[in-house]
């Protein structure tokens, strides 16, 4: 009984984690003209760093020791799976349709699949499969607005290569998580932060010196401050203990839902239609975890 409470919660929070991701991508479209792609992600860890530093800063130097024997690994981490995925992912923003964007960040649930049983060995069973196939058909048909055929003309450009890489690195990022040094999930998101701070200064550098850059203006802060403190903060600690508590390959798959969120919170904010392509999508991609889910936990 413990453990379904346990596993119900871990549902909400990945479920909460994915709607606020879903919310930075919408974030993403409107930024362009307020706040160049670089400065939005080392800005957007500056506010970060500094509201968690505010919570968990006592409980963080008390387990310095720790993090510091494992600093390589923490800096890789938030190198990888949060400054690189969002500098990656905002890039390619410029470079491909929605479309491409929508369906390769798919492919992160099967990508958490694959790299676990490379790296880990994590076996994966066929009821695993069948659900991240069924969650991958709601991502292609919400992709797609239900018109298959417009999949059969995408083009693979720099933008999509992009988006794949940035996927990769978070596929990588969650299978490492299970293995974060012994601390407070607070103490290591707060060194995973700085991580993330350090690694958007030689990008934000890059971007000005190229002269690519654009400062926010009023609009602009306020758009940095809601990623800061929902997709950077909030939602990387409810992905954290959902991870905790259900694993990566379980956990993984709840990433699907960010198409279909992003679509949904488009009609209130962006005015863009939610039909019955985006209804049965989002079916398929709940079913899909259901589905997953339930051999999971057989396997587990």
């Amino acid at each position: 009984m413990r453990d379904g409470r346990s596993a119900a919660a871990a549902y909400a929070l990945l479920a909460f984690a994915t709607l606020l991701w879903a919310g930075n991508a919408v974030a993403s479209k409107v930024a362009v003209g307020l706040v160049s792609p670089q400065a939005l992600v080392a800005l957007r860890w500056s506010i970060a760093l500094t509201a968690i530093a505010l919570v968990a800063g006592r409980e963080t130097w008390a387990h310095r020791r720790t993090l510091l024997a494992h600093w390589p690994m923490i800096l890789l981490m938030g190198g990888v799976g949060y400054t690189g995925f969002n500098a990656l992912t905002y890039e390619a923003g410029a470079l491909t349709s929605a479309v491409n964007l929508s369906l390769i960040e798919g492919t992160i649930p099967v990508l958490v699949l694959v790299l676990n049983f490379l790296v880990r060995g994590v076996s994966v069973r066929p009821g695993q499969i069948l659900g991240s196939a069924i969650t991958l058909a709601g991502v292609v048909l919400v992709a797609s607005h239900g018109d298959l055929a417009r999949l059969a003309a995408l083009d693979v450009n720099r933008g999509d290569l992009l988006v794949l890489l940035a996927c990769l690195f978070y596929a990588g990022y969650t299978i490492a998580l299970p293995s974060r040094p012994a601390v407070p999930a607070l103490a290591f998101f707060a060194a995973m932060a700085v991580a993330a701070w350090a690694t958007s200064m030689p990008l934000l550098i890059g971007e000005w010196a190229s002269g690519r850059i654009l400062w926010p203006g009023a609009a602009g802060w306020a758009l940095i401050a809601f990623t800061a403190l929902g997709p950077s903060l909030v939602a990387q600690l409810a992905y954290m203990r959902g991870v905790e508590t259900i694993g990566p390959n379980r956990a993984g798959l709840f990433n699907n839902l960010v198409p279909v969120f992003g679509a949904m919170l488009a009609v209130g904010l962006v005015g863009e239609s939610f039909g019955v392509v985006e209804a049965a999508a989002l079916a398929l991609v709940l079913g899909g975890i259901a589905v997953a889910e339930f051999f999971g936990r057989k396997a587990a």
